[in-house]
């Protein structure tokens, strides 16, 4: 049986026995101490003694009792706490400590296992010579005790694959929580149907916004009174006038007096470019070209424009529809008896950029009734 599970009664064996204890040595017991082995296995039975507790007497009890145990020769309380060994007994000594012989922190009582000392005597720190510096005292430090290994996921963990895939599931939990609506993207406040809402009002606001800011592509109509108008200034120079029976063409300047409707813009119109085509309305050749450049118009409203055009064609004779068709227009009044020349007849594309618009655009318009921008010399025509 172990130590710490033994009786120290010596009545729990069945025999008596001496106190073992090294500070009671020097007190043996006075007496013959009593055996309790028969009330300790029969708790029945009483004591020697009277039972009357009329009369005086105790009632005895089964087990241990205060006759038990060794007389210690005199009995004290221990001690109380730190506080009863600072004050004192009034004499000018410290109350004795228990504690302090057995944890080196006063003078050793009891002389079992030694001979006593009166005074602690505390460890010095032995002195290490180090070969590269002065001789220093070391003292020993306790080494903590390790702790536990560390374990694959942990050391996993402490990895910056690790704390990648942490902070990944992080993420992906909480998208998962928002999805379900138990979180917001920015604390509790911005959730899925926040978001929701968010995005329409966003959506309407853009929407709005576009709506006045995206330019239309603007309507162009010829002028009623004169759709074509004789070519002045540096256009007029640079261009040269003549028509010639062999070989058949012919070349003259003049300007497309074109009006602009901008009536469904909110912003001014900016036109990266504008070029003009012109083909005859009857064979659907082409007679002219012109370039209009980089302009702006205003919005909402209707500004009148002078599109630049070059007519210009070759035929291989006189007998060729479309150069006929330009000749008799242009001719001079005076060739016809009531002085009235015959309409030109011709379409006019326009191919435009305007900023703001990703591809180029191009409307078209037609007149059938043009009177010619020039006219030739009786002896010419």
């Amino acid at each position: 049986m172990e130590y710490d599970r033994k009786s120290a009664v010596s009545s729990f064996y069945g025999a008596r026995k001496n106190s073992q204890d090294a500070l009671n040595h020097d007190f043996p017991p006075a007496g013959r101490p009593r055996d309790d082995t028969s009330s300790f296995f029969h708790p029945e039975q009483q004591p020697r003694g009277t039972n009357d507790i009329l009369q005086g007497g105790s009632i005895g009890t089964a087990g241990y009792n205060s006759r038990s145990f060794a007389h210690a020769g005199r009995e004290e309380p221990l001690k109380g706490g730190r506080d009863e060994e600072e004050a004192g007994n009034g004499v000018g000594e410290a109350i004795w400590d228990v504690y302090a012989d057995f944890n080196n922190a006063g003078p050793k009582y009891s002389s079992a296992f030694g001979t006593a000392e009166k005074g602690y005597h505390q460890l010095r720190p032995t002195k290490h010579d180090d070969a590269d510096g002065p001789s220093n005292p070391v003292e020993m430090v306790t080494v903590p005790a390790l702790g536990p290994e560390w374990g694959r996921s942990e050391m996993r963990e402490m990895t910056k694959a690790g704390r990648r895939e942490k902070k990944a599931d992080v993420r992906r939990e909480n998208l998962k929580s928002w999805n379900r609506g138990e979180r917001g993207l920015c604390g509790k406040y911005f959730t899925k149907k926040t978001l929701v809402f968010v995005v329409f009002g966003l959506c309407a606001v853009v929407g709005v916004v576009l709506g006045f800011t995206i330019p239309r592509v603007p309507a162009f109509s010829f002028n009623d009174n004169t759709p074509l108008v004789r070519a002045t200034g540096d256009w007029n120079s640079s261009v040269p006038t003549y028509f010639n029976r062999v070989p058949a063409n012919f070349s003259f300047p003049a300007f497309a007096s074109l009006q602009v409707n901008t009536d469904d813009n909110y912003l001014p119109i900016h036109f990266s470019y504008l070029h003009a085509s012109v083909y005859d309305l009857n064979t659907f050749n082409l007679v002219g070209t012109g370039d209009w450049g980089k302009h702006t118009l205003p919005a909402k409203s209707f500004p009148e424009i002078l599109v630049p055009l070059n007519f210009t064609y070759l035929a291989l004779n006189s007998s060729d529809q479309t150069w006929a068709n330009w000749y008799n227009a242009c001719k001079s009044k005076s060739l016809y008896t009531d002085g009235s020349r015959p309409p030109l007849q011709f379409r006019l594309v326009l191919e435009m950029g305007i900023v703001g618009l990703i591809n180029s655009h191009s409307t078209s318009t037609q007149i059938t009734d043009a009177d010619c921008p020039i006219e030739l010399s009786p002896s010419n025509s």
